[in-house]
């Protein structure tokens, strides 16, 4: 579909620098910009590169003033990422929705599909599955028994659903997902060997969550895992058994979560992070890429290192952390000097 700069110059409440008619069909980086397309300059450090880009229309703000001759067509507007994110959803919105059901998805008698739903091929939809209207379940997944799926909500291909998890409205969940395998119980036993602990809960996904490729969460050994609305998980994340997340938490790739630990709302950890296992971590709180959370961490709270350490104090660590080789070398120097004046 093509918008041309008078429709987004109207859409953004925006002014035209160049030809009104000008058109495009997709988004580009200002640097890697080609003809057709649609690009942005949010960073002053890119200026250079609106000089000789090759897309058609660029998003400037207000105040721009070119120092050169500008090929492209300009739209100024107040804000250019809020409105960069404003036509990038318009765009998606505007991109056809698959439809209709497959004749080689398997889905129960007794499963119930709402109104507008697609369904791939090769899909599994189990007997007492509840899929909400506008759903959109891609060729190759398993929707268990008694799965719950809220409307809206889009499954990318592969991805398997255990039986008695819900998963809310709106929610997105990539290729490769499992939502309630079981956790990882096992009790060890006299002789060496370990039974299994029966997982007897579920997995509860609220609202407008995301979940990245290839993200696991363990449904509980009771009650439930749940993951709170607007939670946003990226690629490659472990959730343990009976782990509950907090609201419009975000995480980077690569984290692992060990079973019964609580996390808060509104909190940022970023990749490769391991929590153990009963720990709270609190609301709004900070944990530095590749850091060891073996303890509690207060509401508001920065973490980095391994074992984690408060930020400032990580920081002055660290600090004295480089200097270790220079520091001994001195050290050897004067126990050297102190050997020759004790002679």
């Amino acid at each position: 579909m093509q918008f041309t700069a008078e429709m987004i110059a109207g859409f953004l409440n925006g002014e035209i620098v160049g030809d009104k008619s000008t058109a495009v069909s997709t988004v580009s980086s200002i640097e890697g910009g080609k003809p057709g397309s649609l690009t942005y300059l949010t960073n002053p450090k890119y200026e250079q590169y609106i000089y000789s880009t090759k897309a058609s229309i660029v998003l400037v703000d207000k105040s721009f003033e070119p120092k050169e001759s500008v090929e492209a067509t300009l739209i100024k507007v107040d804000n250019v990422g809020e409105c960069v994110l404003s036509l990038l959803e318009m765009y998606n919105a505007s991109r056809p929705r698959k439809k209709g059901i497959s004749k080689l998805a398997s889905i129960s008698e007794e499963a119930t599909l709402g109104e507008e739903c697609y369904v791939g091929d090769f899909t599994v939809i189990e007997r007492g599955a509840k899929i909400g209207a506008n759903c959109q379940i891609y060729p190759q997944c398993y929707i268990g028994d008694n799965v719950v799926i809220g409307e809206g909500t889009k499954i990318y291909p592969g991805v398997k659903i255990y039986e008695g998890t819900v998963v809310g409205r709106n929610c997105i969940l990539h290729a490769g997902v499992v939502l309630g395998a079981d956790g990882f119980g096992f009790a060890p036993r006299e002789d060496g060997t370990f039974a299994k602990i029966p997982q007897l809960g579920n997995v509860i996904v609220e609202d407008d969550v995301e979940l990245g490729a290839n993200t696991c969460i363990d449904r509980a050994k009771t009650d439930s895992t749940i993951i709170r609305r607007g939670v946003k998980l990226d690629n490659l994340i472990q959730i343990g058994h009976n782990v509950e997340v907090g609201h419009d938490t975000v995480m980077s790739a690569q984290v692992g979560i060990a079973g019964t630990t609580k996390v808060g709302s509104n909190c940022f950890i970023a990749g490769q992070v391991g929590i153990a296992d009963h720990v709270t971590i609190g609301n709004r709180v900070q944990i530095g890429s590749k850091s060891g959370i073996d303890k509690s961490v207060p509401d508001g709270e920065i973490r980095f290192g391994y074992p984690a350490l408060p930020g400032l104090q990580y920081h002055r660590s660290f600090a004295v952390f480089r200097q270790l080789p220079d520091l001994s070398a001195k050290v050897r120097e004067l126990e050297k000097r102190l050997a020759k004046v004790e002679e």
